[in-house]
């Protein structure tokens, strides 16, 4: 006898994505949607006690760079651990498509530069079965996935394709270029693109340090490939600037989505060198969206923070000679060199000339700098630096951080908050996270491999946010669930998600809240040529549903793989519509 569910979920207590009170119900699946949300008497196919349990949608994470490893790859973790049910790739203006191939080096190097992802582990997993746009969204179409996948055209990679060694150098685009750009974006929208991403930032750039293709493309070729957009009727801008001039800036972005009529989101930060920026483009987004623009500001729920380490792209004396004569060896024979004191006392008393730039400096800042512990503090205290534990210990700074760095077999890390800290807490992001026209996002989960580890966002939204936070105000459970389901979804176009409600589709997370907790970023070698990545799990997940079927049970993968290719804006339920 048939079962009048597929899935029941049992006894939980529902946070919907709606922003209301939360409620005990049961939730029951039929087909990928939610069949129904209160007293269920039916039974179903399987059952989920989640009694004493959070049951709320799935996350929806619209800033990831999973644009190689979905080719190559079943599950984008460490997004998928961390409750995430759909991913947004293809931002920051960086992608493999669409590409010449003459031009698969030049992207992949410009991918290595800009989201810190090995040149080898790239070269060998990507499998290069397209050119055009649209041969890649049908190259990703022929794939399953633990998770919904979205994908954005880069512009970067749109740029070079019409332009080639001109648009790689950041020459002007003729007018020729420009309406090439413009047909090529429309037939990426209609293809499936969920919209357009640039880069205007002088941190983007190539591993040969080159900048990014886009830093400098004037606004007439920004408009002709919004109004491209514009003619398909589809997809949304998004852009990531210095916002080096904010008001000349700012203006240029309101006129891309005046004349254009194309949402536009911007990734958004707290600054050191300039930390009360935010607060004047809050002000002028608040004005652009109470004039009725479609405009947000997609914030970081932490600091963005660099790990250093043994295992890692840099540690604090990567550029010490003696370090050097060992970098190269296996990581058990460094440890066993660093913990030699005849070695420890050269490598500690040895004077070097430190590069120029962010590698250079910021590995010795120990003022700024942080012990990484087993269960991570993100937003520690001036005296959990590096510096203030040193002058506790009665050593330098560079000892406490060679100690650390040598527990747990030299794997211990070292943490740099670098934006969103500026004022040594985490207020400018709670201003940012509670702002009605802002979106929680840039976990930037697939990328930093090798020195960031941000793919875990949705987790501290709720760890951190609604629950563990003790240096400020919270956010209240129900508007942060709100605002990483529902408000993320509608950002990209998907409202057929993000609400636990007849007709949605069904994508859950059960979750013991009172358990749920971080685990320690660690290093892993499973990228394709052997290559390492930063992970970060989490506990508390008792299961992750994706299209009504159960992808991960206590934070381990099922077989189930019903995730697949988005092809552009999904529309809500028509029964929810017509309300």
């Amino acid at each position: 006898m048939d079962k009048a569910f597929d899935l029941v979920v049992r006894g939980g207590t529902v946070v919907d994505g709606t922003g209301g009170q939360p409620f005990e119900a049961d939730v029951g699946v039929k087909d990928g949607r939610i069949a129904a949300v209160g007293r269920i008497q039916g039974a179903g196919a399987e059952e989920i006690d989640a009694r004493g349990q959070l049951v709320t949608p799935g996350f929806v994470d619209v800033h990831t760079h999973y644009d190689g490893q979905a080719t190559w790859d079943e599950r984008m973790q460490p997004s998928s651990w961390h409750g995430v049910t759909t991913v947004v790739m293809g931002n920051c203006g960086v992608g493999f498509a669409p590409c010449r191939p003459d031009d698969h080096d030049r992207l992949i190097r410009l991918m290595e530069g800009v989201e810190d992802i090995p040149f080898p582990v790239l070269s060998e997993g990507l499998p290069w079965t397209w050119e055009s746009y649209p041969d890649y969204l049908d190259a990703l179409a022929r794939r399953r996935f633990d998770v919904d996948v979205a994908s954005q055209l880069p512009h970067a990679a749109l740029r070079v394709f019409v332009m080639g060694e001109r648009g790689a150098n950041r020459e002007p685009a003729t007018e020729a270029d420009i309406n090439a750009m413009a047909a090529l974006a429309k037939r990426a929208m209609e293809a499936g693109a969920f919209g357009f991403a640039t880069s205007r930032t002088l941190n983007h750039r190539t591993s040969d340090g080159q900048p990014t293709p886009t830093l400098t493309a004037a606004e007439d070729e920004l408009m002709g490939i919004a109004m491209g957009m514009a003619a398909a009727g589809r997809g949304v801008l998004q852009v990531v600037s210095d916002f080096a001039d904010p008001e000349a800036e700012w203006a240029m972005l309101r006129r891309l989505v005046e004349r254009s009529g194309r949402p536009l989101s911007f990734s958004l930060l707290q600054s050191p060198r300039a930390p009360r920026s935010y607060q004047l483009l809050l002000e002028r987004l608040h004005e652009a969206t109470s004039a009725g623009l479609k405009m947000r500001a997609q914030v970081a729920s932490r600091p963005v923070g660099v790990l250093f380490g043994f295992e890692l792209t840099m540690n604090p004396f990567s550029q010490h000679p003696a370090y050097q004569e060992i970098a190269g060896r296996p990581l058990a024979e460094r440890v066993a060199a660093l913990r030699d004191p005849a070695f420890r006392h050269r490598l500690l008393s040895e004077e070097f000339a430190a590069e120029r730039g962010f590698a250079g400096t910021q590995p010795r800042a120990w003022g700024n700098m942080y012990l990484m512990g087993e269960e991570p503090d993100y937003e520690p205290t001036a005296d959990q630096t590096v510096e203030a534990v040193a002058e506790r210990r009665g050593k330098t700074p560079a000892e406490v951080a060679l100690d650390h760095m040598l527990t747990n077999g030299g794997r211990g890390m070292l943490y740099l908050p670098f934006l969103n800290y500026a004022d040594g807490n985490l207020d400018p992001a709670y201003e940012m996270l509670t702002h009605p026209d802002c979106v929680p996002g840039l976990s930037d989960g697939g990328a930093h491999v090798g020195m960031i580890c941000d793919g875990s966002f949705p987790t501290t939204n709720l760890v951190h946010w609604t629950r563990d936070r003790t240096r400020g105000p919270k956010i209240p459970l129900e508007r942060m669930i709100k605002a990483q389901c529902r408000d993320t979804a509608e950002t990209v176009g998907l409202y057929d998600r993000g609400l636990l409600q007849p007709g949605y589709r069904a994508d859950l997370n059960v979750i013991d809240y009172g358990r749920l907790k971080l685990k320690a970023p660690q290093v892993a070698y499973d990228l394709p040529a052997g290559g390492r990545r930063l992970i970060q799990r989490a506990e508390g997940y008792t299961a992750t549903i994706v299209a009504g079927e159960v992808t991960y049970r206590d934070g381990e993968p099922t077989d189930a793989l019903p995730g697949r290719l988005l092809r552009g804006a999904q529309s809500a339920p028509a029964r929810m519509a017509a309300e």
